[in-house]
């Protein structure tokens, strides 16, 4: 497979510049490590492709896709240990099933349908898929041809699979310890391995999936890419991508087109996926899950960086980190503060229902940091940095708790208006290096605080003198843009 490319770090003069910063001192130790975890996920990626290529010699229905730049992308930016989602596509000219909607009566066989999930209904002429189809689901709809079965499809990867890695290692293809199969499950919907990679080890999560063109999505309210490359959202949401739901049905995975926006955010200019990074850093080291609740996930965080790049959509919103990281920060606290994430393609979803997240702990994690940062942009073994007598910000604590009601506060005025309140603690980190810098100058470019109010909130700090060229966007004139500038999501 060809060598996918790292993913983009800013490195424009302004970042050149401020690589002494706390900030930027931080994210380098994290941008080097990316080319190091890209050559662990090549070397992982060769074995397994060697197993799929076994599969595919005894199962022609199951395809090889050597197109992994997305995927190597996502592991390249995530510290965390996450698994790697490897879809499988499956021989099958995904336009021509017939896409049926589950219906929550449909428990003829024992199993209760979830809500966004389909059968897929072969053509009565595919006599090659009979192994794979029964007539559960026609029979709700009125008879006819049978439907795609995710459980037979699965159970007969799986065998493939197993059958794979024995042959591989009589072959001597693979080298002791190279792979483990002890997570194959017989209930779960995706197929896990364990690759060793030097001395890395690194969770396939295999799926099937059913491909099918359909028509793009289309963001109900919502300008159409906004903030993004011109066509972004088209080409991310033109197919559809079919993977196991239960034994019996089938839902519509965004993994990938979330990818494709991710990396389309990667082809504009300014610091957007280092602030990523950045966070994603954070929370796998300071931000984890504790008393046996799950934390943060890379996905909730790839959710925040997308709704920011939508609701600050202009170029001079991403010109440095700090502010940068901040815009995805007043998102965040705001999630975590309401306990919902939408998803960015489909805002009806809640990422966070269903989660076993401590809400409290997390937001006073991500909140310390806020007003903080310097505490906590450094490296560090063991135990992650304490959060000791914190008390939230009754302003702030005001903003973030508003009614989430058909979306009311989900727009760029609103989180215009929070940001403001976070600003103070740029301005205020570069007030110290600042004067720092200044008693080596004879005291020039001091620091002064001006009274500049927003909707009664507390006054925000602004730099006088020649620390006033980093003054960020809402930062200049301490204002609120218009809230008609952007169209609620």
């Amino acid at each position: 497979a060809p060598s996918p490319a790292l993913p983009t770090h800013d490195s424009s003069g302004a970042a050149m510049a401020a690589s002494t910063s706390p900030w930027h001192s931080y994210l380098g130790v994290i941008v080097s490590r990316e080319r190091q975890r890209l050559e662990h996920f090549q070397q992982a990626e060769n074995i397994l492709l060697t197993l799929l290529e076994v599969v595919h010699a005894r199962e022609p229905r199951f395809l090889v896709d050597y197109a992994r730049n997305l995927e190597a992308f996502e592991f390249a930016l995530c510290a965390s240990e996450d698994a790697v989602t490897v879809e499988v596509p499956l021989r099958i000219d995904g336009d021509a099933l017939r896409v049926l909607a589950c219906q929550p009566g449909d428990t003829s066989v024992g199993h209760l349908p979830g809500p966004g999930t389909y059968y897929l209904q072969v053509s009565p002429s595919r006599t090659d898929l009979e192994d794979w189809t029964s007539a559960m689901g026609v029979m709700e709809h009125g008879g006819g041809a049978g439907c795609l079965v995710p459980g037979k499809v699965l159970q007969h990867l799986k065998e493939l699979l197993v059958s794979a890695i024995v042959h591989c290692q009589r072959c001597f293809l693979l080298q002791p310890g190279d792979l483990s199969a002890e997570h194959l499950q017989e209930d779960a919907m995706e197929l896990s391995l364990l690759i060793r990679s030097s001395w890395k080890t690194i969770r396939f999560d295999i799926i099937p999936v059913v491909r099918r063109q359909q028509e793009p999505l289309q963001l109900e309210g919502r300008q159409s890419d906004r903030g993004f490359p011109e066509g972004s959202l088209r080409k991310a949401t033109e197919e559809a991508h079919f993977i196991p739901a239960s034994p019996h049905c089938w839902r519509s995975s965004t993994h990938i087109p979330i990818l494709k926006l991710l990396q389309a955010v990667d082809m504009l200019k300014g610091p957007r996926l280092d602030s990523l990074r950045l966070l994603n850093q954070l929370h796998s080291q300071d931000w984890g899950e504790e008393g046996g609740k799950g934390g943060l996930t890379f996905n909730h965080l790839k959710m925040v960086l997308l709704w920011s790049t939508e609701f600050f959509p202009s170029p001079e919103d991403w010109q440095d980190l700090e502010g940068s990281v901040y815009r995805l920060l007043v998102i965040l606290l705001r999630c975590l503060a309401t306990r919902h994430l939408p998803h960015f393609l489909h805002p009806e979803e809640n990422l966070f229902q269903g989660e076993a997240l401590d809400f409290a702990s997390i937001y006073c994690k991500v909140d310390s940091f806020a007003r903080e940062p310097q505490r906590f942009l450094r490296f560090h073994f063991g135990l992650p940095e304490r959060t000791v007598s914190w008390q939230a910000d009754p302003s702030t604590q005001a903003l973030l708790q508003l009614p989430t009601e058909n979306r009311s506060y989900w727009d760029t005025a609103y989180f215009d208006i929070l940001l403001s309140q976070h600003t103070v603690h740029i301005a205020t980190g570069r007030v110290a290096a600042h004067e720092a810098d200044s008693q080596d100058l004879g005291g020039e470019g001091r620091m002064s605080p001006c009274s500049t109010h927003l909707c009664g909130h507390a006054p925000v700090l602004f730099p006088c003198g020649p620390a006033a060229k980093h003054r960020l966007p809402h930062e200049a004139g301490g204002h609120v843009r218009n809230s008609h500038a952007s169209s609620p999501a």
